[in-house]
């Protein structure tokens, strides 16, 4: 790649990146898309609730969106990982791992997620496949099934709440001593609702279908699916020494229009959002796309 200086470079070439490199290549804006290849649903099996996309693999999305994109002349890619970004006269200076150096005016930091999963034999085989993070995207496959959630306190008393409305056979998994509060504890068996405080051994499955939960003292619980909560961490690491705000619940703080704190940096997709979803990720791009174009015009006028 002869050309190392662009109008924008996005971090990042899934649904988030590739949709905001799809929206400033029809603006007519050179830009470097830059991505290693490994998205976090990268073993999800099917890809749902993305209209005219639902039920495709997320490879086969992905695979369609970037050939759509490298039809626009002025989108380039580059294999490989960011390891710094610094400002520069010019806008930013990204390197990456290999040491080449590219620079732009503007930034999209489109790269994820990394999941931080627990240390349960089993889980990570069926992470994405069994073992679920989203009813809404994938509720509808393992609706009125034996369902369990992994979790405790506030946010599996809220998550039971959820998941209550695609099953009528839902577990509750402390993993430990249930940190629930009375009331929480009476209002989950008014709605039975299971509670399970045995701890953990391993999940049973075949191909990452989960079929049971085996516990530490011995019992098993038969299972079709598991929904976890799992902390995260930002996959750029670099993005916090540029001075990025980062929200209460660690994700990249944006405005209404993908914007971060630091100017000519915008954020989009699963680093930015509670909601993972491909749709959503896909709409987050494009307006980062657009509102990127509008801050370079507007600077050029």
């Amino acid at each position: 790649m002869e050309n190392k200086n662009f109008d924008v470079i996005i971090i990042g070439g899934s649904y988030a990146g590739l949709s905001a490199g799809m929206t400033l290549g029809r603006s007519l804006k050179t830009v470097l898309i830059i991505d290693s290849g490994t998205p976090c649903n990268s073993q999800t099996p099917h890809s749902h609730n993305f209209l005219t996309q639902d039920g495709r693999t997320p490879q086969e999305i992905s695979l369609t969106a970037k050939d759509q994109v490298e039809k626009y002349e002025t989108v380039k890619f580059h294999n490989g990982v960011v390891r710094e970004i610094v400002k520069s006269s010019n806008g930013f200076e990204a390197e990456t791992e290999s040491g080449e150096k590219f620079n732009a005016k503007k930034l999209i930091i489109a790269s994820g997620i990394k999941d931080l999963k627990p240390d349960i034999p089993g889980f990570d085989e069926c992470w994405g496949i069994s073992v679920l993070h989203c009813p809404y995207c994938h509720g509808y496959e393992v609706r009125n099934e034996a369902t369990g959630i992994l979790g405790n306190g506030e946010f599996a008393y809220e998550f039971s709440k959820m998941i209550s409305n695609w099953t009528n056979d839902l577990t509750l998994f402390t993993n430990g001593k249930s940190s629930l509060t009375a009331e929480q504890t009476k209002k989950l068996n008014e709605h039975h609702i299971q509670i399970n405080e045995d701890e953990i051994e391993r999940f049973e499955h075949h191909n990452g279908k989960i079929e049971n939960i085996l516990f530490k003292n011995g019992s098993v619980k038969t299972i079709k699916a598991v929904y976890a909560k799992i902390p995260f961490e930002q996959r750029l690491k670099v993005s916090e020494d540029l001075g990025i705000e980062l929200s209460e619940s660690g994700h990249l703080k944006t405005d209404a229009f993908q914007k971060t704190n630091v100017y000519g940096i915008y954020a989009c997709g699963d680093n930015t959002s509670m909601m993972r979803s491909v749709a959503n990720a896909v709409a987050a791009g494009n307006l980062a796309g657009a509102m990127v174009n509008k801050e370079l015009i507007e600077e050029k006028f």
